[in-house]
């Protein structure tokens, strides 16, 4: 592309050959994400070898998502390598929801201004989600907007494709009163709810640096900061040896919008206060804010990343699965009679 300069467009604000620049930085991040280290970026769309080995009746399961206003945190903190996890995190654990595994990715970054070493550095994260995830990186777009976002802005977006066995895909009408709920410890906040807790602490104006006690020491910036756990391995494991009757990832809308979209109709979920391990970010947030336990638990994880339901026989087994690929699984609480979610 050694020919491709255009001044006019330069003048303009966009500077194609830093889009240029910042596709050979990434490439090696990309890299990371490609089992048979094929090219698959700077064509007009991403190649993906579709193994469906095993597979009788493939369904294909989509997701999109961003990272909401925790972008301005990291652009407050100068650090650029972590919101890509969240972004790959938020599509792929949501396509868990349906028993799917995550195949592949693209991302769609918009900014002000194009410094190919800051691209690179957001492209990293996502290749790290990737990698976590177990899939392939396999294209994506970098937008140059002058005029429209201010120069140092920035913007995140992606979407997965991922695929399961039709007979395969979570059955919430095979729930029963009775049945357990666990808990799959979240990492933090993850990437919802910023727009209050970007209110609360008054993040534009706060130390965001300093230790804080209540963080066990750490500064209230990298607690926040702290990617979105990704649970597809996890996941597809106990897939594979326990029957998972339905799965909800915690995210904007907390407990009370997102574990009830798991539920058939006429079952909801019973869970008490004190089983609930909530994370230490949440207790500075609700104490800082004072917000009402109700719209604590409506707004944030609290500490639950993602619940999934089982059969009670079936509960310590799924726990033990869980904890085998690193994740502290616990009984959150019970399936009953009627609807909704009660947190007692």
């Amino acid at each position: 592309m050694q020919d491709s300069y255009s001044e006019s467009y330069r003048q303009a604000g966009v500077d194609i050959t830093a889009g240029y620049k910042a596709v050979e930085l990434m490439k090696k991040h990309i890299a990371r994400t490609l089992p048979d280290g094929r090219e698959v970026i700077g064509g007009f769309g991403g190649l993906f070898p579709l193994d469906l080995s095993g597979i009788k009746d493939p369904v294909l399961v989509s997701g999109t998502d961003g990272v909401g206003t925790k972008i301005r945190l990291a652009q407050l903190m100068g650090v650029h390598d972590t919101v890509g996890i969240d972004c790959v995190a938020m599509c792929v654990n949501d396509v868990l929801c349906c028993g799917a595994k995550p195949l592949f990715f693209l991302d769609y970054i918009a900014c002000g201004k194009n410094i190919p070493e800051k691209i690179a550095l957001i492209v990293s994260g996502v290749a790290e989600g990737c990698v976590q995830a177990g899939c392939q990186l396999i294209g994506g777009e970098t937008a140059e907007h002058p005029g429209t976002m201010p120069v140092d802005d920035y913007d995140i977006a992606g979407f997965t494709v991922g695929v399961v066995d039709r007979s395969k895909i979570l059955d919430n009408n095979k729930m029963r009163a009775g049945d357990k709920i666990i808990a799959l410890p979240s990492s933090g906040v993850h990437s919802n709810g910023f727009s209050l807790v970007r209110k609360i602490f008054d993040l534009e104006h706060c130390d965001l640096t300093s230790p804080v006690e209540e963080l066990g020491g750490k500064a209230l910036g990298e607690a926040l900061l702290e990617p979105t756990k990704i649970y597809v391995k996890p996941m597809l494991a106990l897939f594979d040896e326990v029957e998972v009757l339905g799965a909800a990832h915690i995210t904007g809308g907390g407990f009370y919008e997102n574990m009830p979209r798991s539920f058939p109709k006429g079952l909801g979920a019973v869970i008490k206060r004190r089983d609930v391990k909530v994370h230490p970010i949440f207790n500075l947030i609700q104490k800082t804010g004072g917000i009402s336990e109700h719209d604590m638990f409506n707004t944030f994880n609290m500490g639950v990343g993602m619940s999934v339901v089982v059969h009670s026989e079936d509960a310590q087994k799924a726990i033990g699965i869980l904890k085998a690929n690193g994740v502290d699984a616990y009984i959150l609480g019970e399936m009953t009679e009627g609807q909704g979610v009660s947190v007692l």
